[in-house]
């Protein structure tokens, strides 16, 4: 048996990556053990998969497991896209941000990004990129990739994403959407999946597992089959085709079968509300000087500014969180499915003692 290596007790506020896999997702990974089944997706667990993901988004829909949300990405949007094609998203996505070049390096596609005060798009936004078709001297802006949540922890309403949808469909292009949080802003929104994904025109999806207590399980939805081609084939070309994928899909069934999936991004968002709360009643009670937000708390992440100093102190005093914009004092503080009230409670302690050694 493996010695454990770190110690549990260990909590921290940097990604909801950072949590450990649900024990309900565990136990559903043993419990798909034993015996041998097809690989490659021809076993029953990747058959009933489809059939809950048909459950939530609707009939015809078709699922394709993958290992990670970057792999998702790349491979969903090269499935919707000609070799010429282009994606615009906004200059803050995980695509243009965070995933190492990887949409330009393996998936050959443009990103023509926007700066969005919020990390949302909008119709007027995206029409900034929304033009030259038919230049041969342009990448040709095909898709449109919105995020939800977005990276800056906020939220899209119906009406939003269907604006969106409508006038990127009256362009000629597609909707693509990364839902690494998707559960989360369901949650949010107190809305069924399909409400803001394929009733308000979303043609294709990344679904997060992950960051809401799977092992490693992410997943490309297809909602609208005329938007998507190659996929059976863009899985494999990018590493993304799990040979034991019933282990995959045993984890995604595991949170969707049921409402654990909502259980658990129900609970995230709401330590992340309690932090809100109980930091915006310091703010008016006087005692956390120095102390601002920059973007409104509305899933499972709060992003503040802090006095210069002060996240260093608090890294150093054992709360572990990243820096968004150090230039700017700009920290972003994540909260998982296991983050408890106790953990929320420490980290406003610590926060005001630190802010008060500040002044």
């Amino acid at each position: 048996m493996t010695d454990q290596l770190h110690d549990t007790a260990v909590r921290g506020f940097a990604s909801d990556n950072y949590s450990g896999v649900h024990p309900e997702v565990l136990a559903a990974i043993a419990a798909a053990n034993g015996g041998h089944q097809v690989a490659y997706g021809e076993d029953v667990y990747t058959e009933r998969l489809q059939e809950v993901f048909a459950r939530h988004f609707g009939d015809g829909v078709e699922v394709f497991p993958v290992f990670n949300g970057t792999g998702a990405n790349v491979t969903g949007l090269q499935s919707m896209l000609p070799r010429w094609g282009a994606v615009i998203s906004a200059s803050t996505a995980h695509i243009n941000s965070d995933e190492g070049g990887a949409p330009e390096r393996v998936g050959g596609i443009k990103l023509l990004t926007v700066p969005t005060p919020d990390g949302k798009l909008t119709p007027e936004l995206i029409d900034r990129e929304a033009w030259g078709w038919g230049d041969e001297h342009r990448a040709q802006p095909l898709v449109v990739s919105i995020t939800q949540t977005t990276e800056l922890g906020t939220a899209y309403s119906v009406d939003e994403i269907r604006a969106i949808a409508d006038h990127v469909h009256e362009r000629g292009m597609k909707l693509h959407l990364d839902g690494a949080r998707l559960s989360n802003a369901a949650a949010s929104l107190g809305l069924p999946l399909r409400a803001f994904t394929r009733d308000a025109g979303v043609d294709l999806l990344s679904f997060g597992g992950t960051k809401n207590g799977a092992l490693g399980a992410e997943a490309i939805v297809v909602l609208n089959p005329e938007a998507s081609e190659g996929l059976k084939y863009l899985r494999k070309l990018n590493m993304q085709l799990a040979s034991k994928m019933r282990f995959v899909s045993a984890q995604l069934i595991a949170l969707l079968e049921g409402d654990l999936w909502l259980q658990s991004a129900s609970h995230a968002n709401a330590m992340a509300r309690r932090l809100r709360d109980a930091l915006d009643a310091g703010i008016a009670a006087g005692d956390l000087p120095g102390l601002g937000f920059s973007q409104a708390t509305q899933s499972n992440g709060v992003f503040a500014v802090l006095p210069d100093g002060v996240a260093d102190r608090l890294r150093e005093g054992g709360f572990r969180f990243y820096d968004w914009d150090a230039a700017k004092g700009e920290v972003r503080w994540m909260c998982s499915f296991d983050t408890s009230e106790d953990d929320i409670d420490a980290f406003v302690a610590g926060i005001r003692e630190e802010l008060h050694r500040a002044a």
